[in-house]
């Protein structure tokens, strides 16, 4: 019977629920089953196991409720592409290249000499790419 009761929840809500249980039964709740004095020395009184046997008895008035992610047809609309052709792309490109060279300078991260040369080397490409 443990196997047929425990089927229906997850390892973490079954740790959860004993673990509850547990602390209900330290603070001197009223056991759900009737365990035999023997039985009790047996386990020595653990709380966790008394918890444990009642879950496993089924005799815990517990239920979980699982939250379901709802649907939503907003997700589920057609994206909208922008047409861009490769000429704007490329402009783009190189106005945000600039900007992060000019903000470079003014934070200080390069030099005056290397700004130089980054503005060269770009102009270089650009030619053996037309």
């Amino acid at each position: 019977m443990t196997q047929h009761i425990r089927e229906g929840f997850t390892k973490y809500e079954i740790a959860r629920i004993i673990g509850a249980r547990a602390l209900q039964i330290a603070m001197d709740a009223p056991l759900l089953l009737k365990i035999s004095e023997e039985k009790l020395k047996e386990i020595r009184f653990d709380a966790l196991k008394i918890a444990e046997l009642e879950f496993d008895e089924g005799a815990l008035p517990i239920s979980i409720e699982r939250p379901m992610p709802r649907k939503k047809r907003d997700k589920l609309t057609e994206i909208r592409e922008d047409k861009v052709t490769d000429e704007e792309l490329v402009e783009k490109e190189k106005e945000v290249e600039k900007e992060i060279a000019e903000e470079a300078t003014e934070l200080g991260f390069t030099e005056q000499d290397e700004e130089a040369d980054d503005t060269a080397t770009a102009a270089t490409a650009t030619e053996e790419e037309q």
